[in-house]
């Protein structure tokens, strides 16, 4: 395991993170400039080690219900690979996303056309339905029926 300080420098190596003390000497590290209203990205690093990363657009990771990765036991590879991916994901633009194969490209899901030719992709992951538009996440839904009837609603159709 990680100590604290180490784990303080991996996180200060990225110099998109901002460090915010809070209290009880744990700190916390903001995203300032994302495309989410997410902001805090590390959240309550302890002088015990322990800590939480956010990674709420990621999958293979155990997540509490704020989308938050606990990091006690994480090696320096694992922070850092989580940190990489976290802050790729919020803070993507078009060029990037155009080189990187999106859902639609990788024929993963259904595709959802509206008039003026937007396209958004339904995909079954985890026991929901999740709506994406591109890489981002536009909605989830408990069941297939709610996510055909919100895409309805929203002028989509099935293409």
């Amino acid at each position: 395991m990680l100590t604290f300080e180490e784990k303080l420098a991996i996180i200060e190596s990225f110099p998109q993170l901002d460090r915010k003390d809070v209290s009880l000497k744990r700190v916390n590290f903001h995203l300032e400039e994302n495309n989410s209203e997410k902001k805090n990205i590390v959240y309550h690093l302890h002088p015990n080690g322990n800590g939480f990363v956010y990674a709420g657009y990621l999958k293979g990771y155990k997540k509490d219900d704020k989308g938050m990765v606990n990091i006690r036991d994480f090696s320096e590879e694992e922070l850092r690979t989580l940190l990489e991916k976290t802050i790729r994901t919020l803070t993507w633009v078009e060029e990037e996303v155009e080189e990187e194969p999106s859902l639609i490209d990788q024929n993963e899901g259904e595709r959802w056309v509206d008039s003026e030719n937007h396209t958004l992709i339904l995909m079954n992951e985890d026991d929901t339905w999740n709506i994406y538009a591109g890489v981002n996440l536009d909605a989830t839904f408990f069941t297939y029926e709610e996510a055909e009837e919100y895409l309805h609603e929203e002028g989509f159709k099935k293409a």
